[in-house]
């Protein structure tokens, strides 16, 4: 029985719980001082302690960084190491395989030139995208893409002639010249198909449309100069399916093989020494990394970023755990999904990771 004026017990002892120790290695809660003035690199430092997806994307860029730095020389040799691998210059130059795939709306956004940075100065191994991923930017080489707005009505853009990619617009023309520039290089391919025998694949296709474009600006351009495979399994869903159904009739004949693109993709996993995932968005792109990342018992690295939720079981919406029971990544494995726009998100990652160590390079050459 209480009087009163004493507390309950019970009530007492269910809001006055006490605590255990909290462990020396806990970080605290800490947001951005703005008293003081901070530069890029120690502003993004600073979402370590915010907490939510800014601390997730302070763990993707702790992920990438161990991507991007790490060497078989990190690693002691094993009995079973084959004997190329047991010569010290072998294992300190052998580095992690970046596998990067992005969906076709992020080329079309700004963040082409994002990823081109990453191929031209062969910051990745491997890009895998959908088909919009790879017209979009030899169109972006032919005519703009323009900013524009989510509310346009879709009824006037398309009486128009505009064609609308979240708030960008394309001008269908763009389209029309991709045509006329893409037909020759379907004639000439067919041609060494038939007179040569050649074996046309997605990844030789456009590794010979980047040579053909020839042109600084493109993506796929740099992929081409610098020897990067580039895996587009849903090539024909775009508007290069639009260009080879065209082409079916007025020169029939040409073939590609999707099944040595996919050989080559799971072989370039498992002879992989390390092998991280970076994927921006998710659907087929997603998937075809991460399934490729199961010839090798999973991923050592991976950071997803996406809004997608798992409620409704999409693979585009799974988080990194489900991708561990499959044997896509590796059980501990360093792996991270940051619930995010790309567009927000991934340039503040490459310029920790990638680009600072750039930057501090030339820096440090005395360049500006």
């Amino acid at each position: 029985m209480t009087t009163r004026s004493q507390i309950p017990s019970g009530a007492s002892a269910a809001i006055l719980k006490p605590s255990e120790a909290v462990p020396e290695s806990s970080i605290s809660v800490q947001g951005p001082q703005f008293d003081k003035q901070y530069d890029l690199q120690d502003f993004l430092a600073s979402y370590q302690r915010i907490g939510f997806q800014a601390t997730s994307l302070s763990k993707a860029i702790e992920i990438v960084d161990r991507m991007r730095t790490w060497r078989l020389s990190d690693d002691e040799p094993n009995e079973n190491e084959p004997d190329e691998y047991l010569n010290p210059e072998v294992r300190k130059n052998t580095r992690c395989r970046v596998f990067l795939g992005y969906t076709s709306n992020l080329i079309s956004s700004g963040l082409r030139e994002v990823i081109l940075y990453l191929v031209k100065h062969q910051h990745v191994s491997v890009l895998v995208t959908t088909a919009g991923g790879i017209e979009e930017d030899f169109i972006k080489c032919l005519g703009n893409t323009y900013l524009a707005d989510f509310n346009l009505d879709g009824a006037d853009l398309r009486r128009r002639g505009m064609n609308r990619i979240g708030n960008l617009v394309v001008p269908n023309n763009n389209y029309c010249t991709f045509e006329d520039w893409l037909m020759p290089i379907l004639d000439a391919m067919l041609s060494e198909q038939k007179e040569t025998a050649k074996v046309w694949t997605p990844s030789s296709f456009i590794h010979r449309l980047g040579k053909e474009i020839n042109n600084e600006e493109s993506v796929y351009y740099w992929a081409y100069k610098n020897n990067i495979p580039v895996f587009c399994p849903a090539l024909t869903d775009g508007s290069i399916g639009d260009m080879l159904y065209f082409h079916s009739f007025k020169n029939p004949g040409f073939i590609l093989d999707i099944v040595q693109d996919i050989r080559t993709l799971n072989e370039l996993s498992r002879e992989s020494r390390k092998a991280g995932m970076i994927v921006l968005g998710g659907g087929v792109c997603k998937h075809q990394i991460a399934n490729a990342m199961l010839i090798r018992n999973g991923a050592d690295y991976s950071v997803f970023i996406n809004t997608g939720q798992e409620f409704d079981g999409s693979d585009s919406g799974a988080r990194p755990d489900e991708a561990v029971s499959w044997g896509k990544i590796r059980a501990g494995a360093e792996a991270v999904k940051v619930f995010a726009d790309a567009t927000l998100v991934f340039p503040m990652l490459v310029a920790a990771t990638f680009a600072k160590v750039d930057w501090e390079k030339r820096k440090g050459a005395g360049s500006d």
